[in-house]
């Protein structure tokens, strides 16, 4: 089975059935869902049969597959995984057939004038394309994956968007990434120059580079990256462009999609720029630290219920970001882990956050009030994926914050106590948010929507209950996705950038 094509069957199915969701009639909606559903669940059943194949005690890049694409160039499709790139690429089996259940009733809600196969085939675009941005490993290929997934995402967010400014939205979503697309083919080429003009991962890994070359490709990929993550300063994107998109495709953009931007800082940054990852670290460092206070600010003022969790995952990229770049093989682990838990918990919110939108009609969190006793259990889920959000212990979220704060404050021990700052403002906007949305009087508006008479139903609990599953199971038990992730982080921090993790405190020392 060694041989099998996982990876390229798995960006290679969605795209394909993508483009037969594409050649449907709009009349076929139905049938464009049933489609969908089976196969994503078809694609999901491959995610696991990967994650069997996987052997975490063994090679560092595994499941190897490379097909001739440019001989000029030396360019091929090469995919292979290491500990990183599948758990992502297991998040984006499991929440894409959630995702897909999620719109079912949505896409039905939107005028007649958009198609709900197309709104289906977007999807399955996107899920492709995004798989292949983790598991490629030719740079040139990582690019063109990185660049194609704007453009599903484009058009879910301005044909399928919930608000007027779904069109700003796009645009501003589209030239941000556009820009930062720009200043990453530059380093691109750049890394074909001085790389011996190849595009290979591994082949590229053992360039060496002058210092001022090695220092502007560094900054070429991480401006990308950090736009895409997105990290503060580039992270204005965000907030509108998950309030405009419809809640599904939202929890897929910032649950999954951002996480190609840390994920790239992981595999491209440091790996292949080790000298210029050390030397600008400390400005990363400093961007991420001012991102989960300001993010975190930000969350608390505001009145939209999809901006606020927008704004909260910038706040969660910064504590990513600093785990990154503190270097230590704890915070690493820890960050990965929490690309994986964020994207579960900031999910469930954002889908969660939908069906509450799409009941009331309204994201305003002024035009709710009291909601919970009308929707007691939808509240109750809800209240789950707040706590999830805000990282307490018992959730995943929690795993994940507390390596990498433990990790930072072994190097940096003024960085880890500000961050925790952003804890303490963490539960804040998130407990106030549900206090003003479902606690309290009951705002009389709601008792003349008939749909917030409505509590959850059988298909939001399909979509909810393996995500909260996950959410609580990785929370007490996190060992089996730990032990898949540890042995790639110490390969990028100790084989590729050179560190090693501090010495502990002796005792004497100690005392």
């Amino acid at each position: 089975m060694s041989n099998f094509p996982y990876l390229s069957l798995l960006v290679g199915l969605p795209l394909v059935g993508s483009a037969v969701l594409a050649f449907l009639p709009r009349s076929q909606g139905a049938l464009a869902k049933k489609l969908a559903l089976v196969w994503t669940l078809v694609v999901l059943g491959l995610t696991v049969a990967l994650w069997v194949a996987f052997k975490a005690k063994g090679d560092r890049f595994q499941l190897r597959e490379s097909y001739p694409w440019i001989p000029q160039w030396d360019v091929r499709f090469s995919f292979e995984v290491d500990g990183i790139a599948l758990v992502m690429i297991a998040l984006i089996g499991v929440l894409v057939p959630l995702v897909v259940v999620a719109s079912w009733k949505t896409v039905e809600k939107l005028d007649g004038k958009r198609s709900v196969p197309a709104y289906f085939a977007l999807l399955l675009a996107l899920q492709g394309l995004m798989t292949g941005a983790f598991a490629s490993s030719d740079v040139l290929l990582f690019y063109v994956f990185f660049e194609a997934m704007l453009v599903p995402m484009y058009f879910l967010i301005g044909s399928y968007g919930e608000t007027q400014r779904r069109q700003y939205a796009a645009v501003k979503f589209f030239l941000y990434s556009l820009v930062g697309g720009l200043f990453m083919l530059a380093a691109v080429i750049g890394l074909w120059v001085y790389g011996g003009h190849t595009f290979n991962w591994h082949t590229l890994q053992q360039a060496e580079f002058n210092t001022m070359a090695e220092r502007w490709m560094f900054l070429g990929f991480f401006i990308a990256f950090a736009i895409k993550a997105p990290f503060f300063p580039f992270h204005t994107w965000l907030p509108d462009a998950g309030g405009a998109a419809p809640a599904p495709a939202a929890a897929l953009l910032v649950a999954v999609m951002d996480k190609v931007g840390t994920f790239g800082i992981l595999r491209y940054c440091l790996s292949l720029f080790p000298n210029a990852s050390k030397y600008f670290a400390p400005l990363a460092i400093a961007l991420s630290l001012v991102g989960i206070i300001y993010a975190a600010l930000l969350a608390v003022g505001q009145d939209n219920l999809k901006r606020l969790v927008a704004y909260t995952s910038v706040a969660h990229f910064g504590f990513i970001g600093i785990g990154i770049f503190a270097f230590t093989t704890q915070s690493g682990t820890g960050a990965v882990l929490y690309m994986l838990n964020h994207g579960l918990a900031t999910g469930l919110l954002f889908l969660v956050v939908g069906f509450l939108v799409a009941r009331r009609g309204s994201a305003s969190i002024k035009d709710f009030g009291g909601a919970g006793k009308l929707v007691p259990i939808l509240a109750g889920v809800f209240f789950i994926a707040g706590l999830a959000s805000l990282a307490l212990p018992g959730t995943s979220p929690f795993v994940s914050e507390f390596l990498v704060l433990i990790g930072v404050f072994s190097v940096y021990k003024t960085v880890a106590v500000i961050a925790t700052l952003g804890i303490v403002l963490a539960a804040g906007y998130v407990l106030w948010m549900y206090q003003r949305t479902m606690q309290g009087t009951l705002n009389p508006a709601l008792k003349d929507v008939p749909a917030m008479n409505s509590d959850i139903k059988v298909r939001e609990l399909i979509v909810v209950t393996p995500l909260i599953a996950l959410i609580l199971l990785l929370g007490f038990y996190p060992k089996p996705v730990i032990d898949v992730i540890n042995p790639a982080v110490k390969a990028t921090l100790i084989q590729d950038l050179g560190k090693s993790d501090p010495a502990p405190i002796s005792t004497e020392a100690k005392k």
